[in-house]
């Protein structure tokens, strides 16, 4: 496809134009879009504090336990923390839609069609035994993660048709076809891995071995399925690179497993960890107290941010017959009451999600324009008439708890579907009764679904809500087995290949994947390939508000709700930045202030006396 002038120039940040001869370009970063926001030779990103002390010990929580300290396979259930032992080709910054920095890699060169990427190693740079990290590994690392990892990366670098060591500290990524626009960052984003560590051991065996990276955080101690502690490599090799300067300023990073969230945060309050985020509005409206909090010792504070919220649903599995028919999902849909329960049960706080891409310029709204038509009216004999009119948006009540409108609607679309009350249950047209289990991992979730399941019992529909822990959890959700969950789909201001594994067809079948519904639409795929390959920042809006009213017209899903900040707690022992990105809290930029820490001790100690 044809690369536009304009958005090759924020692609790479262009060299002098010696460097680009060939129409090769060669500068110190990627962009998706627009001008790179750091020029070559920057010192660090604005959001840290590049003088922020090195030192002391942090206490994280985690929920479920762990078996293994191997994320990069199906098997077993990863260890929290592990991503800082490793680093990546390239660092994304936290203040652009979506720009990455050179990390192991100094240079980067791309042709003008993007048909490839290749980057150039730093010399320095070094695995936490002393080897130097090379483009061998590197090669190793991408075949290994595509043929013996986690799904999730066969389908991620999926159009990466070849990795080379093209020798002087050079790696080059070959396409299966030029136009990917997001290819050349994706890439960039690799964790690489020492091929030397693993010769003699097996990638896909879960495992408790201390792993070897190139990272700044190393593992010290592991206590399988109980915690594990990282510390701070105090040589660590990339320490004054410019996308590290001003992270990664605490000595030990603790993480303490829990397997009940109430007792969590109750561990909190009691001082046994030291930061946490919430994700429960009850739990911050209602919990976050005391003396602790009253005299200041417990910081609770919302930290805004901008970036998309993405889409957090009951979903529907579609692999099960009951939910193949439109009408029925949209019917169940219609008993789910947000504005009840935001006023009942989240004390206000949420806004209803209605966009896959919400908080963002990706949402769809009203009508389609003539860029969007121009995307849709091809598939439109695969496509639903609603698409094409105003884009679908959740119906709504007063709040009162009296939703006896939306229930007839639901009882119209069911008889539609050929669903009718048969002595009491909802009835098919085979005869077979409406019965399916909502799948919860967090048991607070029970007092938010149990409202929607009474309504739905109202429509005749037998319903199980169940509950079970976080390895049965992921096990169930990694094989598809559940009719009806909580899922969340992550979006970024730059959506791109990860759309394929959301929601295309070839990723309906392979466990571990990320298209937990099951989706296999024709139209659908194609519309992530428009994204996947728009030439230009226009053409992704146009492609990504095409699907969006795809997706919400189809009723895959029963939207929830999302916040615009993050609520974060903390004892008052933290310095952090005085600049928060766009992306909110970056909590890896914090440090601990000595002088807080002290007065925190001895306050504690007095209280104690």
């Amino acid at each position: 496809m044809r690369v536009p002038t304009a958005l090759l120039a924020g692609l790479l940040l262009a060299a002098p134009a010696s460097a680009q001869d060939g129409g090769v370009h060669e500068g110190h970063g990627l962009s998706m879009y627009g001008d790179l926001k750091y020029p070559a030779g920057f010192a660090h990103f604005d959001y840290v504090n590049p003088d922020a002390p090195k030192g002391g010990d942090v206490r994280l929580w985690s929920f479920g336990g762990f078996d293994t300290l191997n994320p990069f396979t199906l098997k077993g259930q990863a260890a929290p923390g592990l991503g800082p032992v490793y680093d990546t080709l390239l660092k994304s910054s936290a203040d652009e839609a979506f720009s990455e920095y050179g990390l192991l890699a100094e240079t980067v060169r791309m042709p003008e069609d993007r048909s490839w990427v290749a980057f150039k190693l730093r010399p320095e740079a070094r695995w936490n035994d002393g080897m130097p990290v090379t483009a061998g590994d590197v090669v190793w690392t991408f075949e290994t993660l595509t043929t013996e990892g986690h799904p999730y990366y066969a389908a991620y670098y999926a159009n990466v048709v070849a990795a080379t060591d093209e020798g002087d500290g050079w790696v080059r990524f070959t396409f299966d076809a030029p136009g990917n626009r997001e290819l050349p960052l994706i890439v960039g984003q690799m964790t690489v891995l020492p091929k030397h560590w693993f010769e003699d051991r097996d990638f896909a065996a879960t495992t408790l071995d201390p792993p070897l990276g190139s990272g700044p955080y190393e593992v010290v101690d592991v206590d399988p399925g109980r915690s594990i502690t990282y510390g701070r490599v105090a040589d660590y090799w990339g320490a004054n690179v410019p996308a590290q300067v001003g992270f990664h300023n605490f000595d030990t990073i603790r993480y303490d497993e829990y397997l009940d969230f109430d007792i969590a945060l109750e561990a909190f309050k009691a001082h046994e960890y030291d930061f946490r985020t919430e994700n429960n509005s009850k739990l911050w409206a209602t919990a976050y107290t005391g003396p602790n909090f009253d005299n200041g010792l417990i910081v609770r504070e919302e930290i805004g941010h901008s970036r998309p919220t993405g889409m957090q649903a009951f979903i529907f599995n579609l692999r099960r017959p009951l939910f193949r028919d439109a009408r029925v999902r949209e019917a169940l849909g219609h008993a789910f009451d947000f504005e009840w329960s935001n006023e009942n049960l989240f004390y206000g706080q949420y806004d209803r999600t209605v966009s896959y891409f919400s908080n963002s310029d990706l949402a769809a709204e009203g009508a389609p324009d003539e860029a969007e038509t121009a995307l849709l009216e091809p598939l439109r004999d695969r496509l639903p008439e609603e698409v094409f009119g105003e884009v679908y948006i959740p119906p709504t009540t007063d709040g009162s708890g009296n939703i006896r409108d939306r229930l007839r609607k639901a009882k119209a679309l069911l008889e539609d579907a050929g669903w009718t009350i048969r002595d009491g249950a909802l009835t098919g047209p085979e005869g077979e009764v409406m019965a399916f289990e909502v799948l919860i991992v967090q048991p607070a979730f029970e007092r938010i679904v149990q409202p929607f399941a009474r309504n739905l019992e109202r429509l005749g529909v037998a319903v199980d809500v169940r509950i079970v822990d976080a390895s049965q959890y992921e096990r169930r959700m990694e094989t598809f087995d559940f009719d009806v969950t909580v899922d969340v789909f992550g979006q970024s201001r730059s959506p791109g290949n990860e759309q394929r594994d959301y929601w295309t067809s070839a990723m309906a079948g392979i466990e571990g994947s990320r298209n937990t519904l099951g989706l296999t639409d024709p139209a659908v795929d194609a519309l992530v390939e428009e994204i996947v390959f728009a030439d230009d920042r226009e053409e992704l809006v146009a492609a990504a508000r095409a699907l969006d009213r795809v997706l919400r017209w189809g009723h895959y899903v029963i939207p929830n709700w999302h916040i615009r900040y993050d609520r974060v707690a903390h004892w008052d022992k933290f310095g952090r930045p005085g600049v928060t990105p766009d992306d909110g809290l970056v909590f890896n930029a914090w440090w601990i202030d000595a002088g807080r820490e002290a007065a925190l001790e001895a306050r504690l100690e007095a209280e104690e006396r």
